[in-house]
């Protein structure tokens, strides 16, 4: 019997972080001197996660010594994750992030566990193994998601690509031996019960994980050990560590599984946690794409490897991976803490946006030529509308215009130059200017204008900046007149084409028409074409393209389940027709058009309650040269215990569905397996797409969908949340889950009462690339302007093609990291025009060199490091 002395510590769940520290530092200030004074508490794993130890240092920073005197002895485990996170709702970047991080960390411990330890992830991915593989482990260890299949305590664990490791499952989970009693009799007494119920299951030593949430260390642990060993012969119990016990564990005869881990079967895997808090799920949406498609590729492209904002993107990692936590980021925690995971989302999204604006402007600052100029954030060519402002308030040819800003003038007077100076900073950054031209005169007069730059500042030459301070900082007690002048401007729609992955072209406006077919509103006011799609809603509210009718039907239930799991009331009413519907045209093109439809429900206020109107605007939009339609439905919640549902009609019946999680996408069939302790729902997860029948739906937040409308086994549409609204961190018994997942407490903020605003795109027909569809529908082209420098107009920084861009950013060295991905079952060659380097795995150790191009097995994540 291999007793593995731990604590499970989740950082912030149904107390705030704070409060979980103060218990966190009571815990390693009782256990340090305990393994120091007493041989016989061999050892101690601190969760796999290092955030632990920096938690804790950041209140004892006297105490890294012993932590890394006992680390390096064997003592105690660190590592090798920064913290555990869910699997499904962050990126498979994040993932990645959070390892080297975790990993780099405890290196200066002296080491990290040696093995994959994910004991309460809400189901695993199919890609861990490979990441597990290319981070150097053999082992993984787990829990929730283990399918009936697997009849052993050990298997083998293999991802799409072929990559297998060797996985423990732990049948009670990672608490099996929480309560360790201090009578030697009772504890043998508990293990043998263990080994009964367990059965065949079992295979090697018994693996007793003494330690559970937030539980501290038994201080009795070595005496009773031995005793237990004196008094008996049927066991031998040993105080060891997780990854020797995996070391010691055998491996021949079990059973394998290719794949993600996504059942009920033996554990709750908490189905429902994809569809709560659909404002966590936006968040982390926008901060993913904000970092990993915008800012670090342009911060990486367009600066100097010496001007790489390494901290700026490093803090932003960090709010990343800390909301990555598997009760963080599932929304399972108390409001506190989800105020706190909104709130680190947004400072990292406001670092990325403001780094991308840096990098973008430095880049037009090195450009020939005055002229706007688009930038590509994205490895494939694309092409789209951009916004953009242009000089003077004549109509520009070839545009749409979204506004007109006429000239003005403020004069504003000053006693003295002091108190002017004040005014002239601020003036240089005012994000509402344009164009402004200051001058101070009065005894001398100074002349300059300001250009704002698309991140803020301005673009003022040396010598007006010096000829300005003179003026400012002259201490003669006299006037100064400061007066800034708006020039006029008009925002504009444009079409671009053929802007190079990782590239950038000039703007001019169109010398004939608009390049590509306009986009025109019906006379009915009720529908759109641009050419390549067409839109027409009915007087329901739904709407139909192509051949496609009855799109955009809201189903509204109830729900009184808990964050963890939905769960319908008895003789539940789903609503789905609404009261009264006005359409309207809010845009006309020629570039973009927009029919705003507004539906008005009668939807119970509560489950039981009152019926209220509830006033739901869809927006749909078509753009000129695109083969997708977007949606954006917003309502101010006014309903509790509830879930909404858009339901999409499939061209085509299906059986299965295709969707985006880390590095892959997955497929699924009409049913999930569930256990005694779940209701098996086929509800599932998905990252950024999902598709199914000849339909491809690309959304921002929106994660969990379903197949419905099931005849003769096939489906007939696709379900996806837009909101899951509930009162209750935990509770049970209830239908879909006899058992509480976590305490009873009663929350406001699941109930989300307040506006909602949901966007997805969706292309119907057949099943092109999702992952430019994505694009296309959420990573905008970027617009800077040429400043007047020597390089051309016009260019690439990296050409990257045959397979998908995970990452680019810059090692700790300064070269360029690319990491890329192939999610298709047929090999593909990467080729990177021009450049060289080596192949790495997520560790940084070199595989092999390569030269413009290496070869991507199917479903292969590579990691290469480019020669300057």
């Amino acid at each position: 019997v291999h007793i593995v002395p731990h604590t499970h510590w989740d950082r912030e769940w149904y107390s705030a972080f704070q409060t979980f520290r103060l218990r966190l530092v009571d815990l390693l200030d009782d256990l340090l001197p305990r393994l120091e004074a007493d041989p016989s508490y061999a050892h101690f794993m601190l969760d796999g996660q290092m955030a632990v130890v920096d938690d804790y240092l950041a209140v004892r920073p006297e105490a890294e010594a012993v932590l890394r005197r006992l680390a390096a002895s064997g003592r105690l485990s660190v590592g090798p994750w920064y913290i555990l996170m869910d699997e499904f709702l962050v990126s498979g970047e994040t993932m990645v992030r959070n390892a080297q991080l975790g990993l780099d960390r405890a290196a200066s411990f002296g080491g990290a566990m040696d093995l994959g330890y994910l004991p309460d992830m809400f189901g695993h991915v199919a890609q861990m193994p490979q990441l597990l593989r290319q981070l150097g482990f053999e082992h993984a260890v787990v829990w929730r998601g283990v399918p009936s299949a697997v009849d052993r305590s050990g298997f083998w664990w293999r991802a799409p690509d072929g990559s297998t490791v060797r996985a423990e499952y732990l049948p009670h989970g990672y608490g099996n031996g929480a309560v360790l009693p201090d009578d030697a009799k009772e504890l043998v007494a508990r293990i043998g019960e263990f080994e009964r119920l367990q059965g065949e299951l079992l295979t090697g030593p018994i693996l007793w994980m003494n330690g559970t949430d937030h539980l501290a260390p038994q201080p009795w642990l070595g005496r009773v050990v031995a005793e237990a060993n004196e008094i008996q012969d049927d066991f031998e119990l040993v105080v060891t560590s997780l990854a020797q016990h995996v070391r010691l564990a055998p491996t021949e005869g079990l059973p394998t599984w290719t794949g993600e881990l996504r059942s009920g079967a033996r554990a709750n895997l908490l189905m429902g946690v994809a569809s709560n808090r659909v404002d966590v799920r936006r968040a982390v949406a926008r901060a993913e794409r904000a970092l990993e498609q915008l800012a670090e590729p342009v911060s990486a492209l367009f600066l100097s490897p010496l001007q790489w904002p390494r901290a700026l993107l490093d803090e932003a990692w960090l709010a990343m991976i800390r909301n990555s936590a598997h009760d963080s980021i599932c929304a399972c925690s108390i409001d506190e803490v989800c105020d706190a995971v909104l709130y680190r989302y947004a400072e990292a999204s406001r670092i990325a946006e403001g780094l991308t604006a840096r990098a973008v402007d430095a880049l037009g600052a090195t450009l020939a030529g005055r002229g706007p100029v688009v930038v590509n954030p994205s490895a494939r060519d694309r092409g789209g509308l951009v916004e953009l402002i242009t000089d003077g308030d004549d109509e520009v040819p070839g545009t749409q215009t979204l506004s007109v800003r006429p000239r003005e003038m403020v004069l504003m007077e000053f006693p003295s130059p002091a108190l002017a100076a004040g005014i002239v900073a601020e003036l240089d950054y005012a994000p509402r200017y344009h164009s402004a031209s200051i001058e101070a005169t009065d005894d001398g007069s100074v002349l300059f204008r300001a250009e704002r730059r698309a991140g803020g500042g301005s673009l003022i030459s040396p010598d007006d900046r010096k000829r300005l301070q003179q003026v400012l900082e002259d201490t003669a007690p006299r006037p100064v007149r400061v007066r800034v002048t708006q020039d006029p401007g008009r925002k504009v729609l444009t079409h671009v084409v053929g802007v190079p992955g990782y590239g950038w072209m000039p703007w001019a406006p169109p010398t004939i028409g608009l390049g590509v077919h306009p986009v025109v509103a019906g006379a009915d006011g009720a529908s759109l074409d641009n050419g390549l799609v067409s839109i027409a809603v009915a007087q329901d509210g739904t709407w139909s393209t192509g051949e496609v009718t009855g799109l955009g039907r809201l189903v509204h239930g109830g729900d009184v389940g808990d964050t963890y799991n939905w769960c319908p009331p008895d003789g539940d009413i789903e609503i789905d027709t609404p009261e009264r519907v006005r359409v309207s045209v809010a845009e006309r093109g020629p570039l973009r058009g927009r029919l705003e439809i507004t539906s008005t429900y009668r939807w119970p206020e509560r489950h039981g309650g009152e019926l209220v109107d509830v006033d739901v605007t869809t927006t749909l939009e078509l753009r000129a040269g695109e083969r997708l339609a977007r949606v954006e439905t917003a309502w101010n919640n006014r309903c509790r215990d509830q879930r909404v549902r858009v339901v999409l009609p499939l061209p085509t019946p299906a059986t299965t569905s295709r969707a985006e999680c880390a590095f892959a996408i997955v497929e699924r069939g009409l049913t999930a397996e569930g256990g005694p302790s779940e209701l098996g729902l086929p509800t599932f997860p998905s990252r950024r797409f999902v598709q199914a029948g000849g339909l491809t739906v690309a959304h921002e937040g929106l994660p969990e969908y379903e197949l419905v409308d099931i005849t003769d086994g096939q489906a007939h549409a696709l379900a996806i949340t837009l909101a899951r609204c509930t009162g209750m961190l935990s509770q049970g018994p209830m239908a879909t889950r006899p058992l509480p997942a976590g305490p009873f407490t009663r929350m406001e903020g699941p109930q989300l009462q307040k506006p909602i605003s949901v966007r997805y795109a969706l292309a119907i027909g057949e099943e092109g690339d999702p992952y430019a569809l994505v694009e296309d529908a959420f990573v905008p082209l970027l617009v800077t302007r040429a400043g007047g420098g020597s390089e051309s107009s016009s260019g690439q920084a990296l050409a990257v093609h045959g397979a998908e861009v995970s990452a680019l950013q810059r090692t700790p060295a300064g070269a360029l990291e690319l990491r890329v991905f192939n999610p298709t079952e047929h090999s593909t060659t990467v080729t990177v025009d021009g450049r060289t380097g080596w192949l790495v795995d997520l560790r940084g150790r070199p595989i092999q060199s390569f030269s413009e191009s290496f070869d991507l097995a199917p479903f292969q994540i590579a990691t290469a490091v480019l020669a300057d």
